[in-house]
């Protein structure tokens, strides 16, 4: 049991050492400071972004092999982008058309 013991206070003390490391990165070079800042929330952003896209956008498949023409689930009278300002959204009736004939 000692040496049980004894491990798990070298274990825990090398996780303290490389934690205690970043930080004394951090106190060291101060300049470091925010690239650290910007890059976490660049990181933060990027990740949320392709969640967000990836949970709420009817465009964006995952499986592809589960639907081969995902583009024709669109609904065209629903904004893609963004933000759009202004902008109104119809079906062309043409391509309905040609769309009902092909199927």
């Amino acid at each position: 049991i000692k040496d049980l013991l004894y491990r798990i206070r070298i274990d825990t003390a090398r996780t303290l050492k490389s934690k205690m490391k970043f930080g004394l990165i951090q106190m060291m070079r101060k300049q470091l400071i925010p690239l650290i800042g910007i890059m976490t929330f660049a990181a933060a952003a990027a990740t949320f972004a392709s969640l967000y896209f990836l949970f709420s956008k009817n465009d964006v498949i995952l499986n592809k092999s589960r639907n081969p023409e995902p583009w024709e689930g669109v609904d065209p009278s629903k904004p893609q982008k963004l933000v759009t300002i202004h902008q109104k959204w119809r079906p062309i009736e043409e391509l309905e058309q040609v769309k009902c004939m092909t199927k």
